[in-house]
């Protein structure tokens, strides 16, 4: 017998092994990986705790806002900002109007840049927001709903440095231990009165809304705007003054934009919204160069479809009509005018004597009914 024909034990390969055999056998077989060197391969490997933490989905350092393992699957409820393409349109431009607002406000020069726009569950941001921090409760009058504009600590001090006559160049001084002033909070007041405008203004080619501020709070458990569970658009905004600033956040729950949200499924190219002014002028040139047919209706009557079989050459029709009554101008099934019948020179003539029936559809009637119709079903 040669030793191919034996297992690892030293035994005939075709002989049946013994319960103890096999038990035997299942023992020796990890030393024999080990010796191989495939302890790293087997099922006894312990993970380390870049791994677990990789799997359950916490990460440490640059990539804290990356979301993958099963926090990326708890987090999927959550509706993504991107399905709203309009809103990045928006706060572009509300970061456009800041930029000159805050300018001529400070008397200095300001940069304002949008960092990111992100979906995050209120609860969640309530939880990370660092304290101190000023906290303005805004409501959207026509949305009948509230939003969250936070301002952090370095941003609040920065803005009194620079309202106080502070230096260029150096960062404003931190207080901690102590609750805001009245003298504070009322500059506070001015300068979020000032973005809420501006922000009325990016809003208003959209949908006009008005936003007033509710009231200030520097305790995040008093901001119950939403529930904690409810998603909502975080939009960082940074405010750099020569070498002093901050970052202001700008909080709208989903609640709030929904009385908007199939404008802001649109996707818009430009700063008109949308609405190309070249076109616009050609199709409206095409339009008045357009032939239609106009009719004259004299008089119009039913009659049963057995009188109308039976009429013959030479039967006679009567109206219920005089001959100064006024006759319909028509342009294919709608009614333009009325006029009277009359004469000029050896042709028939019709005098209108009313003025045109214009057409009740407005733009925004027109542009709804064409893109649902354009719509997939």
């Amino acid at each position: 017998m040669s030793n191919d024909d034996l297992d690892l034990a030293g035994k005939p390969k075709n002989e049946p092994l013994s319960p103890e055999g096999m038990a035997a056998e299942w023992a020796t077989m990890p030393d024999m990986l080990m010796e191989e060197g495939e302890q790293d391969g087997g099922t006894d490997r312990l993970m380390s705790q870049d791994e677990i933490d990789t799997m359950l989905g916490f990460s440490i350092g640059d990539d804290r806002d990356a979301r993958n393992g099963i926090q990326a699957i708890v987090d999927s409820g959550s509706v993504a900002y991107e399905r709203l393409p309009m809103l990045e349109i928006i706060f572009e431009r509300l970061v456009r109007l800041l930029s000159t607002s805050l300018r001529n406000f400070f008397t200095d020069n300001v940069e304002v840049s949008l960092e990111s726009i992100r979906s995050v569950r209120f609860g969640d941001y309530i939880n990370s927001i660092s304290l101190p921090a000023m906290l303005s409760v805004f409501k959207a009058e026509e949305w009948d709903n509230f939003g969250l504009i936070t301002i952090e600590s370095s941003l609040i001090y920065s803005v009194l440095d620079t309202m106080f006559g502070g230096k260029r160049g150096q960062p404003a001084p931190r207080v901690d231990g102590r609750p805001f002033t009245s003298i504070e909070i009322n500059m506070l007041k001015r300068v979020i009165a000032l973005i809420l405008s501006d922000a009325e203004a990016a809003f208003k080619p959209l949908s006009p809304v008005r936003f007033t501020v509710d009231r200030i709070e520097s305790n995040p458990r008093f901001v119950s705007i939403s529930r904690p569970a409810n998603a909502a658009i975080r939009v960082e905004l940074k405010f750099d003054m020569e070498g002093r600033g901050g970052c202001l956040h700008l909080l709208l729950p989903y609640a709030t934009i929904e009385p908007i949200r199939e404008l802001l499924l649109e996707s818009f190219m430009g700063e008109k919204l949308g609405r190309d002014a070249i076109w616009e002028n050609h199709l409206a040139t095409e339009v008045w160069q357009t032939d239609v047919a106009v009719t004259c209706v004299l008089h119009e009557t039913q009659m049963p479809l057995k009188r109308v079989m039976k009429l013959e050459i030479g039967d006679t029709l009567m109206f219920d009509a005089r001959p100064d009554s006024t006759v319909a101008l028509r342009c294919g099934d709608f009614i333009v005018s009325e006029g009277r019948i009359g004469r000029v020179d050896d042709k028939i003539a019709v005098q209108v004597v009313s003025p045109l029936r214009r057409s009740k559809t407005t733009i925004a009637a027109f542009d709804s009914a064409t893109s649902h119709l354009g719509s997939p079903s």
